[in-house]
């Protein structure tokens, strides 16, 4: 009888001191392995949101393409079987054509300019937009501005990219971007490298941060700087999901991805002259000052295309084309 009693005791003891269980885990989902941007957000997000929550909430995230492509993983996201999401605005396209409006390319001059329409009225109706996909958006962390990349010559302007093979996201617009500069758009979901290794395609397009994570600089010899378009991430949750969660824990999340898009841009920001460094460093050729006039001229008739023509659409994109003018 005392052996019992004293196996409970134990037992009890045991129990107490063990780390309490979080109440509630999210499951959320990124394309890209640690170090990428999308995973940035992701890790900060997690360490805020455990620590304001008292480590009621633990976040668990699921990186490299574990839980399939972007659009594979906002399927998920939709059927509310994964909570949460870092994911490149481009796959929303298929969802929300609205998500267009913030790829147009060439529409912001800088940073500064990005952070303020996004942050503002007309990028929260962009987020409220995706709720009738069944996404809560929540706030816009950074890809980046885009860069060409390719491994078959320098490109100083439009006319150079005629007939070359480039990696796209999966996304309409993307696709009619470049193909509105001649060149050959192949929609391809990442990873890539294998792809550009083995000469499938010429080239890809992508921010500074991916030639260096992903080490493109060994497979692809040219890099022209022509932020042709500004890429944003799009943080979302499930609204299937959301709309189960107290009015405290959803603004307790919230503020924690909006806190967390913040810090990330910052740090995004502050790497990418280190990063120019480092590439031309290992042997890329980099065309910093190209022709970017023949680019616009090019993709000048977009606008024009049937992806906007939804009076929607429409409508918002000239508010942004007036808002960056």
């Amino acid at each position: 009888m005392r052996r019992g009693v004293a196996w409970s005791t134990v037992i009890a003891l045991v129990l107490l001191a063990a780390p309490a269980m979080a109440a509630m885990t999210i499951k959320l989902g990124v394309v890209t392995k640690p170090g990428s941007a999308q995973n940035i957000v992701a890790e900060k997000f997690k360490a805020l949101l455990e620590e304001r929550s008292g480590g009621d909430v633990a976040v668990k995230i699921f990186h490299s393409a574990s839980l399939g492509n972007e659009t594979e993983i906002l399927q998920q996201i939709q059927m509310g079987t994964v909570e949460m999401g870092v994911i490149t605005a481009g796959p929303f396209d298929t969802f929300d054509p609205i998500v267009r409006v913030v790829n147009y390319p060439f529409l912001f001059k800088d940073n500064a300019q990005a952070d303020a329409v996004l942050d503002g009225p007309l990028g929260q109706e962009i987020l409220s937009s995706l709720e009738s996909s069944g996404f809560k958006g929540l706030c816009f962390s950074e890809n980046g501005f885009r860069n060409l990349t390719n491994s078959r010559r320098p490109v100083r302007s439009s006319a150079d990219v005629a007939g070359l093979k480039i990696r796209v996201m999966a996304s309409a617009l993307h696709k009619a971007v470049w193909q509105a500069l001649g060149a050959n758009p192949t929609p391809m979901p990442w990873p890539i490298y294998t792809e550009l290794e083995q000469g499938v395609i010429d080239g890809q397009e992508n921010p500074l941060w991916v030639l260096e994570v992903y080490k493109f600089y060994e497979i692809q010899k040219y890099m022209t700087m022509t932020r042709h378009v500004y890429s944003p991430h799009i943080d979302v949750a499930s609204l299937k999901w959301w709309q189960t969660l107290a009015p405290e824990m959803q603004g307790m999340i919230e503020t924690a991805m909006r806190d967390a898009a913040v810090s990330q841009r910052a740090d995004n920001r502050a790497k990418d002259a280190e990063r120019l460094r480092l590439l031309k460093e290992k042997g890329m050729q980099v065309e910093e000052k190209p022709d970017i006039a023949s680019f616009r001229d090019k993709t000048a008739g977009l606008k024009e295309m049937e992806l906007y023509q939804e009076p929607r659409v429409q409508a918002l994109l000239a508010k942004m084309l007036a808002a960056t003018r």
